[in-house]
């Protein structure tokens, strides 16, 4: 296992690398900083000035070795924008992002596995049917028209939602912003949630049962019915266990995807999160907070797989690295 985990962890820093080469190649043609700050109707001479104070006269190669040495350091830079530190930038916009993806996560787990097994138990019944087709809705709607729709149905008839905003705050340990310790709070995030991890919600249902339907047909689970056994014994004890591997693999990878894939609906909702001030950056050529979120989310992709693979042992006893 120590040593399974040790490749993993070459593997995930090799990831890294690749993925911070690549973001600095692409968004290093995505627009010039240096006509954002200095202004459209700057000199050359005003331009050159401010070129040289940011270092990108310098050669592509030595701008990117510059940036993997601060980043080994915990340095990322400055904002071309706001002049403030990019880690701290990001880092005081992440609570309210991993906030809002664990909370989605949460009802697409929760829902997703237990409808799942409930239509593979009940395969012929009328509301399995039902579910069935109303998860194909699910994962047919884009996100921003499901986002759309729940504030207009929940905010603008019913009056019962905030449509945008994060809410009632607590701090926690000096550093962290919680909105889910208030009453506000939670009022603010149950939309956005539910928009973010419907998608997911409806793919796991989909994977759950078609799981659960090839677990069902095998014999050890024939043999426990043979014996006895109660129902809520033989669907969660044995089959469902076992039907958990390809499962806990979506949920692993949707995770980092909510964090990472979370700019549509925090625009929607105005939500304070890290993929808000992604997507302002990205219109204001402020290449160190791209390039930091990106290297950001990666890493939590990265710990999120080795987590689910070694997870797999725990599951399957089978399993062995």
């Amino acid at each position: 296992m120590g040593a399974f985990i040790g490749r993993r962890i070459l593997q995930g820093i090799i990831v890294l690398l690749l993925v911070s080469f690549i973001a600095f190649i692409i968004f290093q043609y995505l627009g010039d900083p240096v006509m954002t700050l200095a202004g459209r109707y700057a000199t050359q001479a005003q331009r050159a000035e401010v070129r040289e104070a940011l270092g990108l006269n310098k050669a592509f190669y030595v701008q990117y070795f510059n940036f993997l040495k601060n980043a080994f350091q915990g340095n990322f830079g400055m904002s071309y924008v706001t002049k403030v530190p990019v880690l701290n930038l990001i880092l005081e916009r992440l609570p309210a992002s991993l906030e809002l993806a664990i909370v989605a996560e949460a009802f697409a787990v929760i829902l997703g596995i237990s409808l799942g097994v409930f239509v593979s138990a009940n395969p012929k019944n009328f509301a399995s049917k039902f579910l069935m087709t109303g998860s194909l809705l699910g994962i047919s709607l884009p996100t921003f028209l499901v986002g759309i729709l729940l504030i207009y149905i929940f905010s603008i008839i019913l009056g019962i939602m905030p449509t945008s905003g994060r809410g009632e705050t607590v701090t926690i340990l000096n550093f962290w912003r919680s909105g889910l310790l208030t009453f506000d709070g939670w009022r603010h995030i149950i939309l956005p949630a539910f928009t973010l991890g419907m998608f997911q919600m409806a793919l796991l249902f989909r994977i759950t049962r078609g799981a659960m339907l090839e677990v069902l047909g095998a014999e050890y689970i024939r043999t426990a019915w043979a014996k006895g056994l109660k129902g809520k014994s033989v669907l969660f004890k044995h089959a469902l266990r076992n039907a958990l591997i390809p499962v806990i693999t979506m949920v692993g990878l949707q995770f980092g995807q909510l964090i990472g894939f979370s700019i549509v609906t925090e625009s929607i909702f105005q939500w304070p999160g890290a993929g808000n001030l992604l997507l302002n950056s990205m219109y204001e050529s402020d290449f160190p907070v791209v390039a930091t979120y990106v290297i950001i989310v990666a890493l939590i992709v990265v710990m999120l797989n080795v987590l689910v693979d070694i997870s797999y042992a725990f599951l399957n006893p089978k399993i062995r690295y």
